[in-house]
C-alpha cells in the first residue's frame, strides 16, 4: 500500500513489541511534516491544507473571514506540535526546500502582528468580522493560542528567544488578549490558563484572579478516576487536554503560585494513570469513541503529560509501547494521508464522523502525539524495556474489567482476541443529533472494531432502534443512564428519543444488563415500553467488507434454539477479521444487510442484526432480549462453546418472560449470571 509509514530505526531489544524507539519516532514526525511542506510552495504561504470534505467543516461560507483566519491559524499551531520537537532536535532542518526553524518564527510572528496578510485577528477583531451580538462569544483561536505556546516552550532556544523584545512583546499581546478573554466553560478554560502561565514565565503580567477563576473551575469538572467531565460527557478530551494541559499548567505555574491547584491536577493524572493503559488494547490500539475522533492517537499523549509532573506514576515502558501501537494503529495504514496530510477520518476520510468545528488541518492535533519528542534521550520514557502491563499478565481465555462510577465507562481486556471493549454511560444527545449518538450511545465500542454509521434509517451497528408501527417512526437511544456493575453485570438504561419536556413514563426504553465472555458480550436486556405495536432491531460491531464470507448455523440450549450468523473476512489491511453474532429468548430471527460509506475501516462493509416485534398493546409479551456478539482476528472457527455459550435460561415468572423478577443464565461452562434489575431505579446517574 502507498503512503505506509516504515521506520528505519528498529531495536526488538529494547521495545520487543513494537520496535519502536526515539529515532522511529523522529522518522515518523518527518513523515507527517513532509506531508505538511509538500504543500507549501512558498515561504511566505500560510498552513492551509488540501480539503477533500467541504459541506461539514468550516471555513462554512466564503464570507466567513473570521473563520478563513482561524484555519490559517489552526494550520500553524497544530502542525507546530509536530514541527516544534523536530526543530528542537534538528534546528538546521529543511522541507521542500524551506527552513523549518525560519519557517515558523516568521510565521508565528506573522500571525500575531496586526496588518500581516497572515494575522490572525484578535478577540475585537473576530468579533467585528462576525457580527455576532453574543457580548460572551469564544473564537477557534482561543484553541490554538495554546497549541502556540506549548510549541514556543518546545522550541525555546530555537524560536522565542531568537525573536527582539519588540517582536515578543508583539506576541505576548495578541496571547494575553485572548488569554484574558472570553472562553468555553469547559477544557477551553485550560487554553487561557496556559497562555497566561507561558505570559508569566516569560515576565509578563497577567491577571492572577482570572487565573485562578479558571483553574477552580476546571478542578470543580473533576468526576474521579483521572476523568474530567467535558461540556456534558466524557471522552478523550479528559486525556488529551484536561491531563496534558494541566501537568503544563503545574511546571509553568501552579506548583509555584497555586500548590493546592496543582496539587489536585498531580493527584488527579496519577489517578488515571492507574487504569489507563487498560484502554487500549493488545497492540496498544486507540478506540474510536466520542467526538473528535480525527485527533486519533492525541489519547496517548496522556502519558506525557504525566511525566510532566513532580511525582509521576506513569510506567514508562509501558508508556512507550502503547504510544508506539497506537502510532502505528494509524501511520501504518496507507489510507490515512490525502495529498500528504491526514484525512478528516479515523483511518481514511470518513465523512460520517466529522464535526462542523473541525478544518483540513484540525487532524494535526493527532500532533501532541509526539509531545513526548521534548523527553530527553536518556528519559526513562525512551530507554525502559517495552512491555505490555495487563496482556502480559492475563491468561488464555481471561478477561480483565475495570468499572469507574465516576465517568460511567466499563472497559475490558479479552485475551481471546487481544480486543479491548468499552461500554459507557451518563450520555446525553439531541434526539436528532446522530452524529453524537454514534460517538457516545453504542452500546460497545471495540479497538478492532471502529463503530459504523447508519447503514439504513430502520438499522445501527451497536445500537438498537426502535420502530414505532403506528406513527411510523424510528428512534434510537439518545440517552444512556449509567447504574454500574453488581456481581459482575453492568447496569444502564436508554431512552429512545428523550426529550426534558416529555415524563420519563412516556419515553419507550431499555434497561440493558450485559457481561464479558472470552470473545465478547452477553446482553440480557429487558424492555420498558408503554406502547405498542413496535419492531426493534439490534446490530452487531460492522464488518469491514473485503469479500466477506457469511454462514449460519443453530445450536440448542435447554427449552429452545439459539441462531448464530458468522462472518467471514479480512480489513482494509488485509488482517483476518471474525465475527459471529448469536440470539436466544426474545429475538425471532438474524439478517445481514451490506452497506457503503459507513465503516470507518473500509469502503463496504456488512451488518449482522437481530429483529423482532412486539405487537399486542398492554399485553405481557416477551421482556428480555438475550444475544451475544464475539469477535477474533483470525479465520479459525469459533469453538461452539463460544458461538453458543449459553446452556439454560431460567426466570422468575411461570410464563418465561422475563417481565419481573432475576433471570438466571447457566452457560455450558458452569459460569451462573443472574441478571436481577431490582433496584437499579433509585441509582440510575447521568
Amino acid at each position: 500500500m502507498k503512503n505506509v509509514f516504515e521506520p528505519k530505526h528498529l531495536d526488538y531489544e529494547l521495545s520487543p513489541y513494537t520496535g519502536l524507539t526515539r529515532e522511529s519516532w523522529i522518522e515518523a514526525a518527518e513523515y507527517l511534516l513532509n506531508g505538511v511542506f509538500q504543500n507549501i510552495r512558498d515561504f511566505n504561504d500560510p498552513v492551509v491544507m488540501p480539503r477533500k470534505e467541504t459541506k461539514i467543516t468550516y471555513p462554512h461560507r466564503p464570507d466567513a473571514v473570521w473563520e478563513f483566519k482561524a484555519e490559517y491559524f489552526e494550520g500553524l499551531a497544530r502542525s507546530l506540535f509536530i514541527a516544534a520537537p523536530l526543530i528542537h532536535i534538528q534546528p538546521e532542518l529543511v522541507m521542500n526546500g524551506i527552513c523549518v526553524r525560519e519557517y515558523y518564527k516568521s510565521h508565528i510572528l506573522r500571525t500575531c502582528t496586526p496588518g500581516d496578510s497572515v494575522y490572525v485577528g484578535s478577540y475585537a477583531d473576530c468579533k467585528a468580522l462576525s457580527k455576532d451580538p453574543n457580548p460572551f462569544r469564544a473564537f477557534q483561536q482561543t484553541v490554538e493560542t495554546c497549541a502556540l505556546v506549548i510549541c514556543l516552550w518546545m522550541s525555546k532556544e530555537e524560536i522565542w528567544d531568537t525573536y527582539t523584545k519588540e517582536e515578543k512583546d508583539i506576541i505576548a499581546a495578541f496571547l494575553l488578549d485572548y488569554a484574558h478573554g472570553n472562553t468555553v466553560p469547559q477544557n477551553w478554560r485550560l487554553f487561557n490558563m496556559l497562555d497566561m502561565a507561558f505570559l508569566h514565565r516569560e515576565g509578563y503580567e497577567i491577571d492572577a484572579d482570572i487565573m485562578r477563576e479558571h483553574a477552580q473551575a476546571i478542578l470543580a469538572y473533576y468526576a474521579g478516576d483521572g476523568w474530567y467531565r467535558d461540556g456534558h460527557s466524557f471522552d478523550y478530551y479528559s486525556c488529551w487536554a484536561f491531563n496534558v494541559y494541566a501537568p503544563l499548567w503545574n511546571q509553568w505555574y501552579g506548583y509555584e503560585r497555586e500548590p493546592y491547584l496543582a496539587g489536585k491536577f498531580e493527584e488527579n493524572s496519577n489517578a488515571l494513570m492507574k487504569t489507563y493503559a487498560d484502554f487500549f488494547d493488545e497492540d496498544g490500539f486507540t478506540n474510536m469513541w466520542g467526538r473528535s475522533n480525527i485527533y486519533r492517537n492525541a489519547a496517548t499523549s496522556a502519558f506525557d503529560g504525566n511525566l510532566m509532573l513532580c511525582s509521576p506514576e506513569a510506567d514508562p515502558g509501558l508508556a512507550r509501547r502503547i504510544s508506539s501501537g497506537s502510532l502505528m494503529q494509524f501511520l501504518g495504514r496507507g489510507d490515512l494521508l490525502y495529498k500528504g496530510v491526514p484525512t478528516l477520518g479515523f483511518y481514511g476520510q470518513f465523512t460520517p464522523m466529522v464535526q462542523g468545528y473541525s478544518c483540513a488541518e484540525s487532524p494535526f492535533w493527532m500532533g501532541k502525539a509526539f509531545l513526548c519528542l521534548h523527553l530527553p534521550a536518556d528519559h526513562p520514557f525512551w530507554t525502559a524495556k517495552e512491555h505490555n502491563g495487563t496482556w502480559d499478565r492475563l491468561k488464555e481465555r481471561e478477561v480483565k474489567v475495570t468499572t469507574l462510577n465516576g465517568p460511567a465507562l466499563c472497559f475490558s481486556n479479552h485475551k481471546a482476541n487481544g480486543e479491548t471493549i468499552l461500554r459507557s454511560g451518563k450520555v446525553v444527545k439531541e434526539k436528532r443529533d446522530r452524529n453524537g449518538m454514534w460517538n457516545y450511545s453504542k452500546l460497545c465500542y471495540n479497538t478492532k472494531y471502529p463503530w459504523e454509521s447508519a447503514p439504513s434509517k430502520e438499522l445501527e451497528a451497536q445500537q438498537y432502534v426502535l420502530h414505532d408501527v403506528t406513527s411510523d417512526t424510528y428512534d434510537r437511544a439518545n440517552v444512556t443512564f449509567w447504574y454500574g456493575e453488581k456481581d459482575g453485570v453492568l447496569y444502564r438504561r436508554q431512552f429512545f428519543g428523550y426529550e426534558l419536556e416529555t415524563e420519563c413514563h412516556w419515553i419507550q426504553a431499555v434497561n440493558l444488563a450485559d457481561y464479558t465472555v472470552p470473545y465478547g458480550v452477553v446482553r440480557a436486556d429487558r424492555l420498558r415500553l408503554f406502547k405498542k405495536p413496535v419492531e426493534l432491531t439490534l446490530g452487531a460491531y460492522g464488518f469491514p467488507d473485503n469479500g466477506t464470507e457469511i454462514f449460519t448455523k443453530e445450536g440448542r440450549y435447554d427449552g429452545g434454539t439459539a441462531h448464530a450468523v458468522i462472518l467471514k473476512g479480512t480489513d482494509f489491511t488485509g488482517r483476518e477479521k471474525q465475527l459471529a453474532m448469536t440470539i436466544y429468548d426474545g429475538w425471532d430471527c438474524l439478517k445481514t444487510v451490506r452497506s457503503t460509506g459507513t465503516n470507518p475501516d473500509s469502503e463496504k462493509s456488512v451488518i449482522v442484526y437481530a429483529e423482532t416485534a412486539r405487537r399486542s398493546h398492554n399485553h405481557y409479551e416477551q421482556a428480555i432480549l438475550i444475544s451475544q456478539v464475539i469477535t477474533k482476528e483470525s479465520l479459525a472457527d469459533f469453538a461452539e462453546e463460544d458461538l453458543f455459550p449459553i446452556q439454560r435460561i431460567a426466570y422468575t415468572d411461570p410464563q418465561s418472560r422475563g417481565g419481573y423478577g432475576p433471570v438466571t443464565i447457566t452457560h455450558r461452562d458452569g459460569t451462573v449470571k443472574t441478571i436481577d434489575f431490582d433496584g437499579i431505579e433509585g441509582r440510575l446517574m447521568l
